[in-house]
């Protein structure tokens, strides 16, 4: 269960941290109806998962933080990379476009942000995990459950509604 709430956890403070940012620029925080932007969940999730595999090797606190921004900095953005791509395929939606930014590769990487999410990374592990784990810690289950239920109606409803999916079957059919 620990997983799954930090998923929900992150997915929810991701959804936050985006909606107060397009607050003073123009966009929207998710394809999703509900309150939550799952990528940041799947990416804290992997990210913690790393995390407590290098304690359990007992590598070096300099090697530890080294991985955790080299993590963070590789895996979130093929995270980000893919989901770009999968938005743009099933929605016909480019939620972002780095190709303003000086080091761009394509619409979906950018060094620039790459570093941001190194960056991320390390205060996600370092100062936001601790606190987050009592957070955690508290959710009962079926409050979890609650969540995956919600989150599935979301994410159904979300591909009826929202997606391409419903042309490429009229049309098949």
């Amino acid at each position: 269960m620990y997983y799954l709430n930090t998923f929900f956890f992150y997915s929810i403070i991701g959804h936050l941290m985006e909606s107060i940012i397009y607050l003073f620029c123009d966009g929207e925080s998710g394809i999703l109806f509900g309150f939550w932007t799952p990528v940041y969940g799947i990416g804290v999730v992997i990210l913690f998962w790393f995390y407590e595999s290098f304690k359990r090797k007992k590598m070096s606190k300099k090697s530890i933080i080294w991985n955790v921004f080299l993590i963070g900095f590789l895996l979130l953005t093929i995270i980000e990379c893919i989901g770009g791509y999968l938005l743009e395929a099933l929605f016909g939606i480019v939620f972002w476009n780095y190709e303003g930014l000086k080091f761009h590769i394509g619409k979906y990487i950018s060094l620039e942000i790459s570093l941001i999410w190194g960056i991320l990374s390390l205060i996600a592990v370092f100062l936001l995990k601790p606190v987050s784990d009592k957070v955690i810690g508290k959710i009962p289950k079926w409050f979890t459950w609650i969540l995956i239920f919600l989150i599935l109606l979301d994410v159904i409803a979300t591909i009826l509604l929202k997606s391409n999916l419903l042309i490429f079957l009229h049309k098949l059919f």
